[in-house]
């Protein structure tokens, strides 16, 4: 990350997912990163999206480590026990509708709202989501995969309208949602099989290349891992 400062402090939420914990080795292996905290269910202090409360927890007890230059939401959930990516209208269901947006929406906004004020002021700070390309409206032409879809779209809308506020306070700060592409994970893995894309890795070194050439202009959109402009 040549375009943070250098001893520039990064934070990863969801670090024990493939890209988190891909991310979170990149960082802690370059030599102008101080330091690096991963957050996982498992981690001191713990954090757990069904647990709403435990971000806000998480957010007050890692204040005094900060401020922070680079935060990356690394979460998300295609599947789950109350179900999968729907092919048709008549598969919705109440309780995985409201279990996508809890993992894929509202677990990430409140990321945001707490620990957004504390990305560095006066320098440049990243902060980044995990969204995904089917989060897009407008390139939306196959239909289908209704929570998925949703939850990613609500989520842009979420991270575009914190850029604006965010921008009041820290005008050096970029705030971007990522499309990382098909990664060879446990999110994908049961539909299109073990390996299906690239290794978790390289995901995370576009990712951050897309990251260390954002502007400040730049902040509030939605960008592919190879540094494409993705429509709303």
């Amino acid at each position: 990350m040549q375009s943070l400062p250098t001893g520039y402090q990064a934070l990863i939420l969801g670090a024990t997912g493939a890209i988190g914990g891909a991310l979170a080795a990149q960082l802690a292996a370059d030599p102008r990163c101080a330091q690096v905290v991963a957050l996982s269910r498992q981690s001191t202090p713990a954090m757990d999206f069904e647990q709403p409360q435990s971000i806000a927890t998480a957010a007050e007890a890692l204040r005094p480590q900060g401020p922070w230059h680079l935060i990356v939401v690394a979460t998300g959930m295609l599947s789950s026990p109350t179900g999968g990516p729907e092919k048709r209208l008549a598969d919705l269901n109440a309780t995985h509708l409201a279990t996508s947006f809890a993992t894929n929406t509202i677990g990430p906004a409140l990321a945001l709202a707490h620990f957004a004020p504390q990305l560095a002021k006066g320098e440049r700070s990243l902060l980044a989501v995990l969204s995904a390309k089917v989060g897009s409206i407008g390139d939306n032409r196959l239909g289908g995969w209704y929570s998925y879809r949703a939850s990613k779209a609500a989520l842009n809308m979420l991270l575009k309208t914190a850029a604006i506020e965010v921008a009041r306070t820290h005008p050096q700060a970029v705030l971007a949602a990522l499309h990382p592409g098909t990664v060879d994970s446990a999110l994908s893995a049961p539909f299109r099989g073990a390996q299906i894309g690239r290794p978790p890795a390289a995901a995370a070194q576009d990712l951050l290349a897309v990251l260390d050439r954002l502007q400040p202009q730049d902040s509030g959109g939605f960008w592919a891992y190879d540094g494409q402009r993705l429509p709303w």
